[in-house]
């Protein structure tokens, strides 16, 4: 088994029990404007997958077919990431569309860069890179996971937030 697929694993088990315990039984306390914005400061971060297109942060033969798609990807995770959090602390009626479009693109970029570095081996190219990975995207696939909780459970359409509201 490749190290790298057991610390992805391990990682995202972990950050899901912290979520289990300490995040998914409050968030109705803290509210959705409070807990999305936490998860879409840490998702601004995303530029960091630029990484893998960095000499010095990844080994000489890191795939390209890998790199580019996933730097590309964290990239524009990181700009919706932005642009939702604007909306959401703005109270912006788009600020729930823009989540979820932040959330769908954000969570299939991790799931197509786990395939693609899968697939083309890129495991022993990723260098100081690694930690990406093996830290970085479990906690990113768990707060995605979140902020589906809270799109899904939390966050009431328009129409039936004012149904609710009577």
């Amino acid at each position: 088994m490749n190290i790298l697929t057991v610390n992805l694993l391990f990682s995202t088990l972990v950050f899901g029990i912290a979520a289990r315990i300490y995040v998914l039984p409050r968030l109705r306390d803290w509210g959705r404007e409070r807990v999305l914005t936490a998860i879409l400061v840490l998702h601004s971060f995303r530029h960091l997958g630029l990484m893998f297109l960095a000499p010095g942060a990844v080994y000489v033969g890191l795939p390209p077919a890998f790199a580019r798609p996933a730097a590309l990807g964290d990239l524009i995770a990181a700009l919706l990431a932005l642009v939702a959090l604007a909306a959401v602390r703005r109270r912006d009626e788009a600020g729930r569309l823009l989540v979820w479009i932040f959330n769908v693109e954000g969570s299939l970029d991790l799931l197509v860069a786990i395939v693609l570095a899968t697939a083309n081996r890129a495991a022993p190219y990723m260098g100081p890179a690694y930690w990406i990975p093996a830290f970085w995207v479990p906690a990113l696939l768990v707060t995605h996971y979140i902020a589906f909780v809270v799109l899904v459970k939390h966050w009431p359409r328009a129409q039936e937030g004012r149904r609710a509201s009577r």
